[in-house]
C-alpha cells in the first residue's frame, strides 16, 4: 500500500512540500521554467510589486501563472504597518478571487525582519475577515503560539533574513516550534541551496518556500527541480528517523558472537 503523505493547509491538500516565489527573476520565461521544474502546487506574488492590470496582455507576471495549476498566493512583501498590509489584503482578494494570503509585516528595512505587533494585528483583522492567513514570522515559538491561537492554519518563520541565503540560523528555535504547534510549520526566508532545504525538512518542517534561493542561482530552472528533490529526500528521512548521535564509533559490523 502506498503512503499517503499530503500537506494539508486549511481546507486544502498538497502533494508538493515546497512553495516558490515570483520575484527577482530575470525573464518571465525563466521563472516559468523554474516553477514548472520545482513540482510546486502553489505560488507567490507579491501584490505590490504586479502591475494587476496589465493581466491578459502577455506584460504581466500573472500570464506566466497558470491558475489551473497552481494556488495563487498573493502576498503583503513591502508592507510596514498592519494597516498597509490589511489594505494590501483586500485588494489582493478582490484583485485575484482568493481568500488564500501570506502575511508580511515588515519591522525593519535592512533586515526585512517581520514586525511581531504589526503581524498579530493584522492576522487578527484579517481572519475575523476570512482570509486563509498564513504568518510570515520570526523563529520566535511564543509569536508562532499566538498566531496559531489566533487561528492561523499554518505558521511561518523564517531560517534567515529574506534574501540572505544564509539556511537555518536557529534549529533549536524551529524545534521547539514544531513541537508545540498543531498546525503546520513552513520554513519561509533564507534558504539558499537544497541542502538548506533537506535540513528544514530533517527537523519535521511540513514545508518550505524558497524564491531567492532558486531566482538568483546560475540556472534557476535546474536548483528548481534540486529544491525539489531536497525536499523530497529531507522529508523521507524525517519519516524514517535517523540514527542516534554518539560520541565515539561503532563498528559497522559488529563483533559480538564471534568465534574466537
Amino acid at each position: 500500500m502506498v503512503e499517503r503523505d499530503v500537506l494539508k493547509i486549511a481546507d486544502r491538500e498538497f502533494h508538493s512540500r515546497l512553495i516558490v516565489g515570483t520575484g527577482k527573476y530575470a525573464t518571465f520565461e525563466l521563472m516559468r521554467e523554474a516553477l514548472e521544474k520545482s513540482g510546486t502546487e502553489v505560488v507567490t506574488v507579491a501584490v505590490r510589486r504586479v502591475n494587476l492590470e496589465e493581466a491578459g496582455t502577455g506584460k504581466c507576471l500573472l500570464d506566466f501563472v497558470d491558475p489551473k495549476r497552481y494556488l495563487v498566493l498573493p502576498n503583503t512583501a513591502g508592507c510596514y504597518t498592519a494597516d498597509e498590509a490589511i489594505r494590501t489584503a483586500r485588494l489582493a482578494r478582490e484583485a485575484l478571487g482568493t481568500p488564500w494570503l501570506k502575511l508580511e509585516v515588515i519591522g525593519d528595512p535592512k533586515t526585512l525582519f517581520p514586525d511581531n505587533e504589526g503581524t498579530l494585528e493584522a492576522a487578527r483583522v484579517l481572519l475575523k475577515e476570512g482570509f486563509v492567513v498564513l504568518p510570515y514570522c520570526l523563529d520566535d515559538p511564543i509569536l508562532a503560539r499566538k498566531l496559531e491561537a489566533l487561528g492561523c492554519p499554518a505558521v511561518m518563520p523564517l531560517a534567515a533574513p529574506i534574501g540572505s541565503g544564509l539556511g537555518i540560523r536557529n534549529p533549536h528555535n524551529i524545534s521547539i516550534i514544531l513541537e508545540q504547534a498543531k498546525v503546520p510549520v513552513i520554513v519561509d526566508a533564507g534558504v539558499g541551496t537544497a541542502s538548506d532545504v533537506a535540513v528544514a525538512m530533517e527537523l519535521g518542517c511540513h514545508g518550505v518556500l524558497v524564491n531567492t534561493g532558486i531566482a538568483a542561482a546560475k540556472e534557476p530552472a535546474r536548483m528548481a527541480e534540486a529544491m525539489k528533490l531536497g525536499v523530497q529526500a529531507g522529508r523521507a528521512a524525517f519519516l524514517a528517523g535517523r540514527m542516534p548521535r554518539r560520541r565515539y564509533a561503532s563498528a559497522s559490523s559488529p563483533i559480538e558472537g564471534l568465534i574466537e
